[in-house]
């Protein structure tokens, strides 16, 4: 029995931006977010990521093409639609001079949302906001506006959040807490569509990766088959006698000596098995009496396959 194919949120067809001076900055893009999903969009400075966020969220129109969110047709049912999204931008803006707790119940209001205290009480404490909730918003710290933001963005009861740089400026420590605070979100039914510079931010939390480049998507795929099937390993051995050129029974495909002849490297593919490389490696040299001194494997991040596949579309 084939798997069930899982339910769009948003699904994005033929989306298109052209800008008055002539920059086409949304090429024909064509993407679905499936429900309950934390979905990671990379993409370098000026690939189309805010374009696309702005088009989802009603801040942006667009040339050409369509937006269903949640059921609703984000041009002809705008009201409807923009009620199931919240969007988080980068740029700490909001009233510097109002309370915690009045800056995110009036937001609720704003999307004609009746009053609901106990709703906003247990927003501000899943983001440990609550001690802070008579606080003016211009004394709090970078980290803590930027939580008082996600609290706006969830005040409405949205189903898809967009987090557009979410942990810009904070600290490591910080960024691990909103992770983990990501992570709750989703687990009680938000659908998370995040930007970000931090490779380790989508390799962390993601559960699909897709990469924007030239306002096209070059890629979608599930962050562990991307990372296999992209992936590399590099296993490097050390030499006790440096080689002045790559012995004949090693010239295979992947091996390469390095240039000072006093390491011998092998490159697996993702679908490659890094252990069995490594000791049929090993094997290879005990037989051909070459002795080494160390055996190191590292694995490709998921920012060096972010690079390749932009270098590959430049």
């Amino acid at each position: 029995m084939a798997s069930q194919k899982p339910e769009p949120i948003v699904s994005i067809v033929g989306l298109e931006k052209i800008y008055q001076g002539g920059f086409h900055a949304l090429k024909s893009v064509d993407l679905d977010i499936h429900r309950g999903e934390i979905f990671a969009l990379l993409g370098p400075n000026g690939a189309g990521k805010t374009t696309l966020i702005g088009i989802v969220c009603g801040l942006v129109r667009a040339t050409g093409g369509t937006v269903i969110a949640d059921g609703h047709d984000i041009a002809r049912d705008y009201r409807s639609a923009r009620a199931k999204i919240g969007l988080v931008p980068q740029e700490l803006a909001t009233d510097m001079f109002e309370t915690v707790w009045h800056t995110v119940n009036f937001s609720r209001g704003l999307f004609g949302k009746p009053r609901d205290p106990v709703l906003i009480e247990r927003i501000l404490r899943d983001l440990s906001l609550w001690d802070k909730r008579h606080s003016k918003i211009a004394g709090l710290s970078g980290g803590m506006k930027r939580r008082v933001l996600i609290a706006k963005a969830l005040s409405h009861e949205p189903t898809i959040l967009f987090l557009d740089e979410p942990t810009a400026g904070v600290d490591v420590e910080l960024r691990r807490d909103m992770w983990a605070m990501v992570r709750r979100l989703r687990d009680n039914g938000v659908t998370i569509i995040l930007t970000t510079h931090y490779i380790e931010e989508a390799e962390e939390m993601a559960d699909r990766i897709g990469v924007i480049d030239g306002g096209k998507i070059i890629l979608i795929d599930e962050k562990h088959a991307l990372m296999e099937r992209l992936g590399r390993t590099r296993v490097t051995v050390g030499l006790a006698t440096p080689l002045t050129a790559l012995p004949a029974d090693f010239a295979d495909e992947g091996m390469a000596l390095t240039d000072n002849g006093t390491s011998l490297t092998l490159t697996l593919t993702g679908e490659d098995d890094s252990a069995t490389g490594a000791a049929d490696l090993i094997k290879r040299l005990v037989a051909a009496g070459l002795d080494f001194r160390s055996v190191e494997t590292t694995r490709s991040s998921l920012e060096d396959i972010f690079v390749d596949l932009v270098e590959k579309q430049a």
